[in-house]
């Protein structure tokens, strides 16, 4: 039987690797449409959007992970701290 603290380590882990898959393919996309020379110059300025993570999303996106992980792993710190680690 898995432990608690190793589920939340085994789906934090997923969704870190699925969350940077994304974020991989996105600018790998990004640069291809970038230096793609067969797109015509109308078609090209269209496609020009935001990011999938813009500046401030990932900003509010980082705050948010930091909080998560604090708060999932306060007791497992402050169980380590307790004990002199």
């Amino acid at each position: 039987m898995i432990s608690v603290l190793a589920q939340e380590r085994l789906l934090g882990a997923a969704l870190g690797s699925i969350l940077t898959g994304i974020v991989v393919f996105e600018q790998r996309r990004s640069i291809y449409n970038s230096i793609s020379g067969t797109q015509p110059e109308s078609v090209a300025r269209s496609q020009m959007r935001e990011p999938i993570f813009g500046r401030k999303y990932r900003s509010e996106f980082a705050h948010l992970w930091n909080k998560a992980v604090d708060q999932t792993f306060r007791p497992v710190i402050e169980s380590l701290s307790s004990s002199g680690w």
